[in-house]
């Protein structure tokens, strides 16, 4: 199963071309979770929120809902990976409020940060078995076999990015599940994605996973929401099975 979804759902410009004008933004939740079946949260990089507020999310989303969470910046930006004990045990107490909900974890480096295999092996080692995380380094010190093994023992993915319709990372296959983020395409209107691009993403898909997690990024103007039901259709007709879109 391809799950596809957008990077959060609370943006005002989405109002008209995807929310009811006259919807108000309380129920935009359950709105968007009947129209698909997952979403990152990237807010939880900015303020991690309460484990109240998880629980609340899971009680207004269906069953078959998974929300993708976006690691504190205070792990990875701030303390830069390291003592990641606290941190890491403080992020999963909140998100556990989604209970069978909680999707894959989201770590995403600074781009400045350079390589540390063993300060990542020490992240990822804090993380339970049963809990998935994706990684998405950015700065190109990263690229090392090193690195893939500390991923590939961890059953971490690496995330596959991609800006202006080209990979910003390379292709590894670390895990036997994948994590697509789409963050700027070049098609008109800016920053949509065009058809070609993402037949290419759903091919690579195909051929490296068997399940995988895809989220666009690209929130102006609605143009997430369009790419994501655009990249569904093109999933299916490559042969592979998406999730629900509008």
């Amino acid at each position: 199963m391809i799950l596809v979804g957008t990077s959060g759902w609370q943006y005002r410009d989405w109002r008209g071309p995807f929310y009811p004008e006259k919807l108000p933004q309380r129920a935009w939740i359950e709105y968007y979770a009947a129209r698909f079946a997952t979403v990152e949260i990237n807010n939880a990089f900015y303020r991690l929120p309460e484990r109240d507020t998880f629980v609340q999310w899971r009680e207004r989303t269906p069953d078959d809902f998974s929300v993708g969470v976006k690691m504190s910046r205070y792990l990875t930006h701030i303390r830069r990976l390291k003592d990641p004990a606290e941190p890491v045990q403080r992020f999963l107490d909140h998100a556990a409020g989604l209970g069978d909900r909680l999707g894959p974890v989201l770590v995403q480096l600074p781009p400045n940060l350079k390589a540390d295999p063993g300060a990542l092996d020490d992240v990822l080692a804090r993380f339970p078995r049963g809990v998935r995380v994706a990684v998405e380094p950015r700065h190109a010190s990263w690229w090392a076999e090193e690195v893939r093994a500390v991923l590939e023992r961890h059953h971490a993915a690496l995330v596959w990015a991609d800006r202006l319709g080209r990979p910003t990372t390379p292709l590894w296959r670390t895990t036997d599940w994948g994590y697509l983020r789409f963050h700027e395409g070049r098609a008109t209107p800016r920053p949509r994605y065009g058809r070609s691009a993402l037949r290419t993403w759903a091919g690579r898909l195909k051929d490296a996973f068997g399940d995988a997690y895809v989220y666009f990024n690209n929130d102006h103007g609605g143009a997430a929401v369009a790419d994501a039901v655009v990249f569904a259709r093109v999933a299916a007709a490559t042969g592979l099975t998406p999730s629900r879109t509008p």
